[in-house]
Protein backbone atom coordinates (compact mmCIF):
# COMPACT_ATOMS: atom_id res chain seq x y z
CA UNK A 1 0.00 0.00 0.00
CA UNK A 2 1.41 3.53 -0.48
CA UNK A 3 2.05 6.08 1.51
CA UNK A 4 -0.58 8.61 0.48
CA UNK A 5 -3.07 6.30 0.78
CA UNK A 6 -2.46 4.76 4.01
CA UNK A 7 -2.36 8.64 5.06
CA UNK A 8 -6.07 8.74 3.39
CA UNK A 9 -7.40 5.89 5.57
CA UNK A 10 -6.15 7.00 8.56
CA UNK A 11 -7.73 10.38 8.44
CA UNK A 12 -11.14 9.17 7.52
CA UNK A 13 -10.65 6.82 10.29
CA UNK A 14 -9.66 9.51 12.52
CA UNK A 15 -12.43 11.79 11.20
CA UNK A 16 -15.27 9.19 12.19
CA UNK A 17 -14.78 10.72 15.79
CA UNK A 18 -16.98 13.17 14.50
CA UNK A 19 -20.14 11.17 14.01
CA UNK A 20 -19.55 10.52 17.84
CA UNK A 21 -19.62 14.03 18.35
CA UNK A 22 -22.97 14.79 16.56
CA UNK A 23 -24.74 12.03 17.78
CA UNK A 24 -23.52 12.96 21.74
CA UNK A 25 -24.22 16.38 21.06
CA UNK A 26 -28.13 15.35 19.68
CA UNK A 27 -28.33 13.19 22.78
CA UNK A 28 -27.16 15.83 24.91
CA UNK A 29 -29.64 18.45 23.65
CA UNK A 30 -32.60 16.11 23.07
CA UNK A 31 -32.41 15.02 26.84
CA UNK A 32 -32.34 18.16 28.27
CA UNK A 33 -35.15 19.69 26.21
CA UNK A 34 -37.41 16.60 27.14
CA UNK A 35 -36.56 16.83 30.87
CA UNK A 36 -37.47 21.07 30.79
CA UNK A 37 -40.61 20.52 28.86
CA UNK A 38 -41.09 18.17 31.67
CA UNK A 39 -39.86 19.97 34.54
CA UNK A 40 -39.45 23.87 33.50
CA UNK A 41 -38.35 24.63 36.98
CA UNK A 42 -35.18 22.10 37.11
CA UNK A 43 -34.08 23.55 33.80
CA UNK A 44 -32.36 26.49 34.71
CA UNK A 45 -30.31 24.48 37.17
CA UNK A 46 -29.50 21.71 34.87
CA UNK A 47 -28.31 23.91 32.73
CA UNK A 48 -24.14 24.13 33.48
CA UNK A 49 -24.63 20.33 33.01
CA UNK A 50 -25.72 21.04 29.57
CA UNK A 51 -23.08 23.09 28.60
CA UNK A 52 -20.18 20.71 30.14
CA UNK A 53 -21.98 17.83 28.39
CA UNK A 54 -22.20 19.86 24.96
CA UNK A 55 -18.79 20.81 25.43
CA UNK A 56 -16.60 17.74 26.59
CA UNK A 57 -18.67 16.20 23.27
CA UNK A 58 -17.79 18.68 20.80
CA UNK A 59 -14.00 18.48 22.26
CA UNK A 60 -13.84 14.74 21.85
CA UNK A 61 -14.90 15.80 18.03
CA UNK A 62 -12.44 18.12 18.00
CA UNK A 63 -9.41 16.24 18.79
CA UNK A 64 -10.31 13.67 16.21
CA UNK A 65 -10.58 16.32 13.80
CA UNK A 66 -7.48 17.87 14.55
CA UNK A 67 -5.07 13.86 14.68
CA UNK A 68 -6.66 14.03 11.07
CA UNK A 69 -5.27 16.95 9.80
CA UNK A 70 -2.25 16.11 11.35
CA UNK A 71 -2.02 12.25 10.01
CA UNK A 72 -2.69 14.62 6.59
CA UNK A 73 -0.05 17.17 6.62
CA UNK A 74 2.26 16.38 8.97
CA UNK A 75 3.69 13.22 7.72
Amino acid sequence: MELEAAKMIGAGLASLALIGAGLGIGNIFGNFLSAAIRNPSAAQKQFPNLLLGFALAEATGLFGLVLAFIILFAF
